[in-house]
């Protein structure tokens, strides 16, 4: 019989980014993140992950309070295989989101594989564990040298598809850099970019035509507009042949559910809890439209991107985080590799632990 889940453990971790990454809107300086670790009687631990990407974390105690008061009374003594599959209909003041809503989902899946002896992309349906992946920046605060040496180091690696950063005020920068990046990469290179919202439908029109006047034509261009403005959406698609709008990243479920009935994109961004994504990918085949994976925490989508249909990429942003993870997710010749030992096969580094483990907030 499976182990039942008899204890938890959450390790606070906050260290300086390698570089700064962000977008047309934001930036961040440091990894603020939380290890969730969820243990059952049969010696089995599932391990999930957590972080704020603008704003430090609550102090490790308060984190554990939290945890032990609000959350674990729900999964005490509990089969990880009724947990991962409950179906919960939440209304009123119980629809409310909670930062350890995707670490649970991690680790239950995680303590799922383990038991069956199941790497989790085939415990979702994959067959192989090799994804193409395509390498992104999250450059826009980068120098135009950083910018350069970033992707043309990515390039010598094997990547051949890029995605970077626009949305500049200004439509020169972004020309500039979508020439700086064509230059490092080569004109045969697949290029995408995200805008993360900057722009109205008309704009994005406007940018689209200008970028391929000057001799870039994107294989996407990824949240052009605002996220539920589903009639821009299709006014981009109807507009600009010649490039897929990518969309979905910042919607629920239920909001990539009605941009895919709105035949508003393209190219469905999936990524985040597990069961929602798995969700959306197969709802995606159903309608016909190709997903892609955004990042996830030590890239494990990778396990979704196997075991869905149609999946156009998987991002890979190099966070500067491999070294929490003993053995973290390959990447080679440009395709990434989902681990092929049980549960997603990613183990929390004691040394990593010792190293970046930070009670309380600087």
């Amino acid at each position: 019989m499976p182990g039942k889940i008899v204890g938890f453990e959450i390790t606070r971790l906050q260290y300086p980014r390698a570089r700064v990454i962000g977008d047309s809107q934001v930036r961040s300086d440091f990894h603020y993140k939380g290890i969730l670790e969820l243990f059952t009687d049969s010696g089995q631990t599932g391990l999930g992950f957590f972080e704020s990407l603008f704003s430090q974390l609550p102090s490790q105690a308060e984190l554990k309070r939290a945890f032990a008061e609000e959350v674990f009374p729900g999964l005490e003594g509990q089969n990880p295989f009724s947990l991962v599959n409950r179906v919960v209909r939440r209304r009123g003041g119980n629809q409310r989101s909670s930062i350890f809503g995707q670490p649970i989902e991690h680790a239950l899946w995680d303590l799922q594989g383990k038991e069956l002896g199941l790497p989790l992309f085939q415990l979702l349906g994959g067959k192989n564990n090799r994804v193409k992946a395509y390498a992104s920046g999250l450059d826009y605060h980068m120098t135009d040298d950083e910018f350069g040496a970033f992707f043309e180091e990515k390039a010598r690696l094997g990547f051949q598809g890029f995605k970077i950063k626009v949305g500049h005020p200004e439509l020169e920068w972004d020309i500039h850099r979508l020439k700086l990046l064509q230059k490092v990469v080569g004109p045969k290179a697949v290029i995408m970019a995200d805008a993360n919202e900057a722009w109205s439908p008309k704009e994005a029109i406007r940018r689209l035509y200008a970028y391929r006047e000057a001799g870039i034509t994107l294989y996407w261009m990824e949240d052009p507009i605002l996220r539920d403005d589903f009639d821009g959406l299709r006014q981009i698609m109807d507009e600009v042949p010649f490039t897929h709008v990518n969309s979905g990243e910042y919607l629920d479920l239920r909001g990539k559910r009605k941009l895919m009935e709105a035949r508003a994109v393209d190219i469905l961004n999936i990524h985040g809890q597990i069961g929602d994504s798995m969700k959306a990918g197969w709802l995606a085949a159903e309608y016909g439209i190709p997903v892609s994976l955004g990042n996830t925490s030590h890239e494990i989508g990778v396990h979704l991107a196997a075991a869905l249909p149609e999946v156009a990429g998987f991002e890979y942003s190099f966070l500067d985080y491999d070294q929490l993870i003993e053995q973290p997710v390959v990447f080679k010749d440009g395709y990434a590799y989902a681990p092929d030992r049980p549960g997603h096969g990613l183990v929390f580094s004691e040394e990593a632990r010792k190293k970046y483990a930070q009670a309380d907030p600087s």
